[in-house]
């Protein structure tokens, strides 16, 4: 038999790989390269992205494609705490690779970008570029209220998750649905809250990347404002997952018709 655990993180690698190439490139395309694109159309690519990596994968891993997916399965729903490190490792390796790739394939662009508006990477005014890959506040949101907000969407992604995957859920079709349920919830969220930090959602969306611009360039500036790359993209998301779960299996589970 093939080793399922090296398939499983595989596909999380593969998986997360997709979803953030693509979503790296349409932000580069509309920073770098100044495509007229609104933020809705950013935020729909981003969710359909999603879409498209769990219809690929899902089969294969479940398609976490995210830390506070995994975190919170472990914690609510059984799955199996051994793999909890190698899947957010995978998660990780695959943005890191993403960003890696973008960057080849964008970087003489950007380069272009930061030399005409006279951008000094290892500097705050690094971050227009390196948003390109990763997420920052907007200017004037306090640390508290950014990670207020990650937390939240974050809360509402797994929650939305947790419905769309529970078999019992007889609300919820489920040939192909949750994949499109969980992008368009990207994309709404995005629409809504975006603007404020990046809905990143994602521990491993936001270091993977960060990481490679730290390598490629930008160095420890990119860690943002009072290290906020290490604070609130990291751990609020993780809070706001375990919370969604929470949220599902405590006040909505045990009211389902299937569970009485």
């Amino acid at each position: 038999m093939r080793n399922n655990l090296f398939g499983e993180c595989l596909a999380e690698v593969l998986g997360t790989f997709v979803f953030m190439f693509i979503g790296i490139g349409t932000v580069a395309s509309l920073v770098a390269a100044g495509t007229n694109i609104t933020f809705w159309d950013l935020s729909i690519c981003w969710g359909l992205a999603i879409t498209i990596s769990v219809f690929i994968f899902g089969v294969i891993s479940g398609a976490h494609l995210n830390p506070s997916v995994t975190i919170a399965l472990a914690v609510w729903k059984g799955f199996d705490k051994k793999k909890v490190v190698p899947f957010i490792i995978s998660q990780i390796i695959g943005a890191f690779l993403a960003a890696a790739l973008a960057y080849a394939l964008y970087g003489s662009t950007i380069t272009a970008f930061e030399s005409t508006k006279n951008i000094v990477r290892a500097s705050s005014a690094g971050w227009a570029t390196a948003g390109i890959f990763t997420t920052f506040p907007k200017a004037g949101l306090t640390m508290a209220n950014a990670f207020l907000v990650e937390m939240c969407i974050t809360a509402f992604l797994v929650l939305v998750i947790f419905a769309v995957s529970d078999g019992r859920n007889e609300g919820c079709p489920k040939a192909g649905f949750p994949a499109i349920a969980i992008g368009l919830t990207v994309a709404f969220i995005g629409v809504s809250f975006g603007p404020l930090t990046g809905f990143s959602m994602n521990l491993a969306r936001d270091f993977g990347p960060r990481l490679f611009c730290m390598l490629a360039g930008w160095g420890p500036s990119v860690l943002g404002p009072n290290s906020y790359g290490l604070i609130v993209p990291m751990f609020a998301p993780i809070i706001g997952g375990l919370i969604g779960g929470g949220i599902y299996e405590k006040l909505v589970a045990p009211y389902l018709p299937s569970a009485k």
